[in-house]
């Protein structure tokens, strides 16, 4: 959540020579808050709905939760309780960013708490049901929403320009979370958690999953045709050696333990390929 907070803010900068160090870092507060209100949220529903403690006992399947919950590190309630605090934290955020930005930042904070809370709470459930919703809600999650909203805290105004840089950035993460689910997924059939790697099969979803990282890496070249990067932010090309040196390791059917390097890869490539574009950026605004 961090790199596309600084690009919607470096981008604030750079086009409209705007920046408010406070409402910066009430910015990152906010969004840093609504990110583990996901993640907490989505470890609580998922160990209600069983799918953790599936993942758990199934041999060579990789649980992904926090084990808060199921390694009885902490009672249900009084996770709980922590979950909706960083909701409450998200919240304040918002409406003091509403009343120095504009209201409709207020629109940002709703949908990124219903995204979230939905995932995989009835019910919609919509993470469970493998048609694609969850991958479309992390784009906008972790992509659009994040950089127009930090530029709109910084400007009061939208623009077509951060909608357009948010696309690397939110391809990458998607990617990065549509690959976490292979280190699970016949936990998650058996669970009844139908991501698209259970409905359309392990060969079929590792075809997607490189499919993700090349428009990942061709929005960026969008970015610079289109003048919201400049040219050298083609450097970012770079980051993507670590993933496509895993994938041509992968293949059509793999143990779970085979994806735990593509995870750190994807990772890799995400932040780093985030960072190259905020720096570059910044040096186009400051030079």
């Amino acid at each position: 959540m961090l790199i596309p907070i600084v690009l919607g803010t470096v981008g604030a900068y750079v086009w409209e020579r705007s920046f408010h160090p406070v409402l910066f870092i009430l910015t990152l507060i906010g969004a840093i808050s609504a990110h583990l209100f996901s993640n907490m949220v989505n470890d609580l529903w998922d160990y209600r709905n069983g799918t953790d403690t599936e993942a758990k006992n199934s041999a060579g399947e990789i649980s992904t939760n926090s084990g808060l919950l199921t390694g009885g590190i902490l009672s249900e309630s009084f996770y709980a309780k922590m979950t909706w605090s960083m909701l409450a934290i998200a919240l304040i955020c918002g409406g003091i960013l509403s009343i120095y930005s504009g209201w409709n930042i207020l629109w940002f904070v709703l949908v990124g708490a219903l995204i979230a809370y939905f995932y995989v709470a009835p019910p919609l459930r919509y993470g469970y049901r493998g048609k694609g919703y969850s991958e479309m809600a992390i784009f906008i999650a972790f992509g659009i929403m994040p950089v127009l909203g930090s530029f709109f805290v910084q400007t009061g105004h939208f623009s077509m320009k951060p909608v357009i840089l948010s696309l690397p950035v939110g391809f990458l993460t998607t990617l990065l979370l549509f690959n976490h689910h292979f280190l699970h997924w016949k936990a998650d059939e058996q669970a009844g958690k139908l991501t698209l790697v259970v409905v359309w099969g392990e060969q079929k979803a590792l075809v997607f999953s490189r499919v993700l990282l090349f428009t990942g890496y061709a929005s960026v070249v969008i970015c610079v045709l289109m003048g919201v990067l400049p040219v050298y932010a083609l450097l970012a090309l770079v980051t993507a050696f670590w993933p496509i040196r895993i994938y041509r390791g992968l293949k059509p059917h793999n143990a779970s333990p085979a994806y735990i390097p593509l995870m750190g890869a994807s990772q890799k490539a995400s932040v780093r390929c985030g960072v190259v574009m905020a720096a570059t950026l910044l040096i186009q605004g400051l030079f």
